[in-house]
């Protein structure tokens, strides 16, 4: 998930702006935001599609105007665009302003510890909607959160087998967050940060052995010609940031109904596309293994490798919270992420994990028809 630093081009702002309008109509036109490229199931279910749902739920009466990839923003550039209006809507990756979203990021340490989206996705947008700290934040930035986004969880990727750790020994593997950084070097490997954009030039060239990302990368990154053998091991999850980010100015001068359109609008797109990724992840593992690649179960040296760091990671991340991110009253942040998970396990196991609709109907009731009428107005 890592960019190099791009700057947000004045003459794109320019462009940009004014930010929204209202027509004779009465409706209202506004910008909406997501620097993944418009195949990616945060563009095409959690923007493209949730424009059109937008539309319909307000009977045209919301107008937005969907820019995907980089065109508008840059990846770390979108928090600053959401905050000047360039854009009034869009998503933004945590990990990309860590000095900005200490919290979201405090949070996002546990990434390493779980392994099913679903769930995960889910119980980051109750947290994020309810955690009175994560909420001061979002306050202070001046952009109100709407839902998050999950990725399927990172696997390993590599040029050659890596089944155990005899075989991680010495690799040079490219790792997107501290955790995993840091579990690979305890493993023996070396971690190489660079940006998820440079992975098959890397598997290519050599200068990376393995690639942990998403396995819809074999696909929709071509990683399976260069990268022939994956090892189903769940190196974590990325969730931190809002999947939708809104100013706040613009927020607050929405009609109360056309706020209702955006929550039940974001409980059907972010249901839907946690789905539709899940599948587009087992999907694209089937492909690679039809074009010759080799799928690997890890073995059980591995696998314990991740276990025993995973608790480590467990009791490490209130020091880290404090220590690292300036987190207060680390306990108190944690133990109710902790909570809001198990309460979103509970629930789950009682729905059809591949139902869209129920899904939704299940965030609506359990998040966003409790949030307060007055939610997001600062």
């Amino acid at each position: 998930m890592n960019v190099t630093r791009n700057t947000l081009p004045l003459v794109v702002a320019a462009l940009a702006l004014p930010a929204f309008v209202a027509s004779a109509h009465a409706s209202t036109s506004f910008i909406a935001n997501s620097f993944y490229d418009q195949q990616h199931p945060f563009s095409r279910y959690g923007y493209i599609e949730w424009a059109e749902t937008v539309k319909e739920l307000s009977d045209g009466e919301l107008q937005p105007e969907v820019y995907t990839g980089t065109v508008l923003l840059a990846p770390r550039a979108s928090l600053q665009g959401i905050q000047d209006n360039i854009a009034q809507v869009a998503h933004h990756a945590a990990i990309y302003t860590p000095s900005e979203m200490p919290v979201a990021n405090a949070v996002q340490e546990l990434g390493f510890n779980y392994s099913d989206p679903l769930i995960s996705i889910l119980a980051v947008t109750d947290f994020s909607l309810n955690n009175p700290t994560q909420l001061a934040e979002w306050e202070e930035l001046g952009i109100v959160y709407l839902g998050a986004y999950n990725t399927p969880p990172y696997v390993l990727m590599c040029r050659e087998p890596v089944r155990n750790l005899e075989e991680l020994s010495g690799k040079r593997i490219r790792t997107a967050g501290s955790t995993v950084s840091a579990w690979v070097e305890e493993a023996g490997g070396t971690p190489v940060n660079v940006p998820s954009s440079e992975m098959y030039s890397g598997l290519d060239r050599g200068s990376l052995d393995c690639a942990t990302n998403a396995v819809n990368d074999l696909v929709d990154r071509s990683l399976w010609e260069v990268a022939e053998h994956t090892t189903l091991l769940p190196t974590g999850m990325y969730w931190s940031g809002p999947q939708w980010g809104f100013n706040a100015g613009f927020w607050a001068d929405l009609s109360d109904e056309q706020r209702e359109v955006f929550k039940e609008a974001s409980a059907k797109a972010m249901t839907r596309m946690v789905v539709q990724y899940i599948g587009a992840a087992e999907a694209a593992m089937e492909e690679a293994e039809s074009n010759g690649n080799n799928i690997y179960e890890p073995e059980d040296d591995l696998m314990a490798s991740v276990e025993t760091f995973r608790d480590e990671a467990l009791e490490n991340v209130y020091d880290k919270a404090r220590d690292q991110y300036g987190v207060e009253d680390p306990e108190a942040l944690i133990d109710d992420f902790l909570a809001t998970y198990d309460k979103w396990e509970a629930l789950i196991s009682e729905v059809d994990r591949e139902d869209e609709e129920a899904l939704a109907e299940l965030a609506m009731e359990e998040i966003f028809d409790k949030l307060p009428a007055d939610y997001g107005i600062y």
